[in-house]
């Protein structure tokens, strides 16, 4: 794919606001893209993506070819370098070109390092075979992951943690899942293959179209119309498995952006739901999907974790809370997630989930349940939050989830990355003494 000297400007600029200042590629990327074409667009997106999924072999093949490490003000000359690097290594793009364009990205600004660029470059491409087969007896550059995740997917999943680390960095499907109020799954798979768009049904998630090949959102069919979202296919369980029924009060607890919002409401409109979340600016998102969808919920901006604020106290039949986690399940659709997690993160998180659960089971009704959901591989995140609430929670007992995906846990269902050609997903369905 050509692209131009300003196309990998950006990228630089996109990966120093994740790795210099600890923002989300999803926000990044929007904010620095929107001057170029669409062809332009996608090769940004196609090399930060590579170069976050790759960055923790990438950084360490970089510190082996230098002689001593960058300054933080020339992080640009860096990541240029391991731009360069991502592209020698898992692009077709020609050694050659690769190298000029690297050379040209950091000679306008910065003369002294077009040389040094140059150098370290070819030195890569004159010593590769060595250089991979050292790279490959560090664990932390040849899984491509921190160590601490390593050590954490080990401890938690000792006959399963090296296929997860190897599934984080394969790159996701995209998934539709199709609004069947507006049309069939069926005729819907049919109007994409009018448009030479192949897809198949997934047989866990009855609205669920995995497309081949990614594709444009918004040249799909019925886009505009609502006739699908774009959700992964272990995302499409959670809204099956609360099973709002008619006229019951509903809460999406933590609901932005608001995929599982929409889905609840395809499966029954006939319900009363409030989509809560924390951040004003993150619900826009939620009203813009539904929209789209048209569909309608009440939706209010407030924290799940202070219910006084806002409650009216009136219970809710169901509860979905899709809780914030490490987001350790869905790294091969968020590969910054090995960038800006820490491991100290993981306590804080899960003391976090386990005070929402608590203030969400308070405004559960008698016989009502509460979906517990998180996009985490983490035990402590899962099946020990459940554990804890369920020793002290006296009034809860687990429905135990009866399913042909996933595995069963000593409490909740737990889908690993890759196994079931999803994300990772945990999910635990609780039901409250009448």
């Amino acid at each position: 794919m050509a692209a131009s000297t300003d196309a990998r400007r950006v990228a630089v600029q996109v990966l120093q606001a994740v790795l210099d200042r600890g923002e989300s590629l999803s926000q990044a990327l929007p904010e620095h893209t929107q001057a170029l074409d669409t062809q332009n667009r996608a090769f940004v997106q196609m090399l930060v993506y590579g170069v976050c999924r790759w960055y923790p072999r990438l950084q360490i093949l970089l510190d082996q070819l230098l002689k001593k490490p960058f300054k933080a003000k020339d992080s640009d000359v860096r990541i240029g370098l391991l731009l360069a690097l991502y592209q020698l290594l898992d692009t077709r793009v020609p050694d050659y070109a690769s190298v000029d364009a690297a050379v040209k990205l950091v000679k306008k600004k910065k003369a002294w390092a077009a040389g040094l660029v140059n150098a370290v470059l070819r030195n890569f491409i004159r010593q590769r075979e060595a250089l991979l087969e050292k790279l490959d007896k560090d664990e932390q550059a040849r899984y491509a992951h921190p160590q601490w995740i390593i050590d954490r997917l080990r401890t938690d999943w000792p006959d399963q943690w090296s296929a997860l680390l190897d599934a984080n960095n394969r790159q996701a499907p995209m998934v539709l899942r199709i609004n069947t109020r507006q049309i069939s799954v069926t005729d819907y798979q049919s109007r994409l293959e009018a448009q030479q768009i192949a897809a198949h049904p997934y047989p866990h998630a009855p609205a669920a179209l995995v497309l081949e090949q990614p594709a444009d959102v918004s040249g799909l069919p019925g886009y505009r119309d609502g006739w699908f979202s774009v959700q992964d296919a272990g995302a499409q369980l959670a809204a099956p498995l609360l099973d709002p029924q008619p006229g019951q009060r509903v809460l999406d607890a933590c609901a932005a952006p608001g995929g599982k919002t929409g889905h609840l409401l395809e499966l029954q409109t006939d319900q009363q739901l409030t989509a809560l979340d924390v951040a004003d600016s993150r619900l826009t998102r939620v009203a813009d999907n539904l929209a789209r969808l048209g569909l309608s919920a009440e939706l209010l901006c407030a924290d799940a974790a202070e219910p006084q604020n806002w409650w009216d106290g009136r219970p809710y039949q169901r509860i979905l809370l899709d809780v914030p986690c490490s987001a350790s399940g869905v790294i091969r659709r968020h590969p910054d997630i090995k960038l800006l997690r820490r491991a100290d993160d993981i306590a804080q998180l899960a003391q976090t989930q386990q005070h929402l659960l608590r203030q969400a089971w308070r405004m559960l009704a008698p016989g009502g349940h509460l979906l517990y959901v998180t996009c985490s591989v983490f035990k402590q995140e899962n099946e020990q939050q459940l554990a804890s609430f369920l020793q002290q929670q006296a009034d809860a007992e687990e429905v135990i989830i009866d399913a042909d995906w996933g595995e069963a846990r000593p409490h909740g269902r737990q889908i690993l990355p890759g196994s079931e050609s999803t994300d990772g997903f945990y999910y635990a369905l609780l039901s409250k003494s009448p």
